[in-house]
């Protein structure tokens, strides 16, 4: 099924306004309904070499892989849709890729990238992360993050350390405690959502939401939403208008419309069946 009429997708991304370079990496195919943003790490050009890897692997591999199954096939051993096994295996395959070329390469020792997938299939969406890029909805007015950093600042909110209010203004935000590429293997967080016509989403790196307050992009995409290309520079050009200190990527999804997955008979009886 072709979801590039069910989904509208925009992105913008940009050095900012201290970096040289741009480590970020963004893609997409709208015709699988599959989105990347990647935010790299390491010395002179590693970080983007990694998250360029991250974004390349995952759509190349995806596409190849979504051109003979569905995501909502189901997996003979265990009848259960392989949607998230697909993705899984795909992120581990980047992330081998990436650290492979970092142990043979010494000007790429130590790279490694941060990671939001999204892959929108059957009226759902499932969300694949690693680090501290995220996943944000705005559904009828409400605006929420979807994703939960994997961060150090993260854990010290959640055992207590520091209240959300003083970590805006901590000094280590941007140490992560998973990404991709930095050890031999890792396990994203993954997770599975129902989406409504209507949705906006926003696949985002942290130079948006560490110089842009939650409000201010929840106010941007409600008042600008109809026109997701210039909401996507909008919020790129905030970010640098409040000193742009890091790189900044946006990539916005709009479901248009619902777009349940074609199964046959028996594949729909299978799924009364779960």
């Amino acid at each position: 099924m072709d979801l590039s009429q069910a989904l509208e997708i925009t992105s913008c991304t940009d050095p900012g306004m201290v970096r040289s370079h741009n480590e970020d990496s963004i893609a997409a195919d709208p015709a699988n309904g599959l989105v990347v943003l990647a935010d790299g790490m390491g010395g002179y050009n590693a970080g983007e070499v990694a998250s360029g890897m991250a974004t390349t692997v995952i759509i190349t591999e995806m596409r190849q892989i979504l051109a003979n199954t569905k995501p909502y096939d189901l997996d003979s051993g265990t009848s259960e849709e392989i949607a998230a096994r697909l993705v899984r295996d795909q992120v581990l395959k980047a992330n081998s890729s990436i650290y492979q070329a970092a142990q043979s390469q010494a000007q790429y020792a130590g790279m490694g990238t941060t990671l939001v997938v999204c892959l929108f299939y059957d009226n759902r969406m499932l969300v694949a992360h690693l680090g501290d890029s995220r996943l944000y909805m705005l559904r009828d007015g409400e605006f929420s993050q979807v994703t939960r950093d994997h961060s150090l600042l993260q854990e010290q909110i959640d055992s207590g350390l520091i209240t959300p209010e003083q970590a805006k203004h901590a000094q280590h935000k941007n140490l992560v405690t998973k990404a991709l590429g930095i050890d031999p293997t890792v396990e994203p967080e993954i997770r599975e959502y129902e989406v409504r016509p209507g949705d906006i989403y926003l696949l985002c790196s942290d130079g948006l939401c560490d110089m842009v307050e939650d409000g201010d992009i929840s106010m941007t995409l409600e008042a600008l939403g109809a026109n997701l290309k210039l909401a996507a520079q909008q919020l790129v050009q905030m970010a640098n208008d409040n000193g742009g200190k890091d790189n900044v990527s946006v990539i916005l999804v709009r479901v248009l419309r619902e777009y349940p997955a074609a199964r046959g008979v028996m594949g729909k009886f299978l799924g009364w069946l779960k």
